[in-house]
């Protein structure tokens, strides 16, 4: 029987530990910290995440009942106090777990880059979208979102290979969308998928100038002149191709080169779109497929909410925000890592699911997962609806 290290520190043993050093002294992490380190304080909240804990009373409770087992945890704090963690959380620089978090993503990336996309396409491909969490305005003053709330927008730029984040900005609610554009740094041959919220010409340009492509949807106010058409196939959604020339008095100087704008009727919803893009090369119904997959970003965000503590937070300062945030998403990168190193076939939901209830078990970690997922298997076989099925019945 297996009987060595605990799950926890089985998933930790992923982290780069040499980064971590180098993102606290970088920062002064622990300048005249004698007890609770940042390594602490980063696997005291990354258990917090894993286990779907509460508050800071929640976090002090659970890891007092476990308090023998600190050291194999790695925490080597003799007490976490609530208080402590609380002043942890207020003055230790985010940016110290923000960039913990990008070298985590550099080790991701490469994992996933052979990832099929379903598509005939070589590039990278992203996803911008943006996410707000609303707070409370007498609770955080500092994150201005309307006159009767507060909130913190999470920027993200997803590489739909792994749907792996890489690059977030954290801003108050009033930041609009678009305003991300200008600290984006392009990557030459990518793609970047946007939803209208992103369709700013001059912008756009500095894209197309920095040799990316980009695909969008076009607003109803636009003002163009077609220059030429393609000939489509209309047995499939593809209604139009054609390039054109951007005619508005401010968009005309803002974009002066042609674009690409293709009419596209979705069979399943009755809807039509109007796509813009830049890349003249692609075949059309690429470019449709290739916003389709925009949503995974959606996905993104609602995963991440669902299943790791942004929304409820352990302290109230910017600072501390900021920091939960960032934790979380290396958290969810870590778990992506382990998924692909350990070869583990189930999601990223099964494996935090899994993971919440069995981080002080002494099992390994490959054959835990193995073994849960074959029963939640049964289990959601013998159990319970699909509700799928249900509605196309009727």
């Amino acid at each position: 029987m297996y009987a060595g290290k605990l799950i926890f520190s089985q998933v930790m043993d992923h982290l780069p530990m040499h980064s971590f050093r180098r993102c606290v002294a970088r920062y002064q992490g622990e300048h005249y910290v004698k007890r609770f380190r940042c390594i602490d304080q980063y696997l005291v909240t990354a258990f917090a995440q894993l286990t779907r804990r509460e508050s800071l009373r929640d976090i002090e409770a659970c890891l007092r009942a476990h308090q023998n087992k600190f050291y194999h945890m790695g925490i080597r704090s003799a007490n976490v106090a609530r208080n402590t963690l609380s002043k942890a959380n207020e003055r230790r620089d985010w940016h110290i777990y923000a960039d913990f978090a990008q070298s985590l993503i550099r080790i991701a990336r490469p994992l996933y880059a052979k990832e099929d996309l379903g598509l005939d396409l070589d590039n990278t491909v992203y996803a911008l979208d943006a996410s707000t969490i609303d707070l409370c305005l007498s609770v955080f003053p500092w994150a201005l979102f309307r006159s009767t709330k507060s909130a913190v927008k999470l920027h993200t730029l997803l590489d739909l290979r792994g749907n792996i984040p890489t690059f977030i900005h954290i801003s108050n609610g009033k930041l609009h969308d678009v305003n991300v554009l200008d600290i984006l740094l392009p990557e030459p041959g990518a793609f970047y998928i946007m939803d209208r919220g992103y369709v700013d010409f001059k912008r756009l340009f500095a894209l197309n100038m920095a040799g990316a492509f980009f695909v969008t949807r076009t607003k109803s106010s636009t003002q163009y002149r077609r220059r030429y058409s393609q000939p489509v196939d209309k047995s499939g959604g593809v209604r139009c191709d054609q390039a054109i020339i951007l005619t508005g008095v401010k968009t005309a100087t803002g974009y002066p080169q042609p674009l690409r704008r293709i009419k596209y009727y979705d069979a399943q919803t009755g809807k039509t779109f109007n796509f813009l893009t830049n890349n003249f090369a692609i075949p059309a119904q690429t470019v449709a497929d290739l916003y389709r997959y925009r949503w995974q970003v959606e996905l993104f965000f609602k995963w991440i909410k669902q299943h790791l503590r942004i929304k409820s937070f352990f302290g109230t300062s910017e600072n501390a925000v900021k920091g939960q945030i960032w934790i979380a998403i290396s958290v969810y990168v870590l778990v992506a890592i382990i998924k692909k190193r350990l070869d583990i076939k189930a999601d990223l939901y099964t494996i935090l699911q899994i993971l919440s209830l069995t981080l002080f078990e002494k099992t390994s970690l490959k054959q835990i997962f193995t073994e849960s997922t074959n029963i939640m298997k049964d289990s959601v076989n013998l159990n319970q609806l699909n509700l799928f099925d249900n509605l196309t019945g009727q």
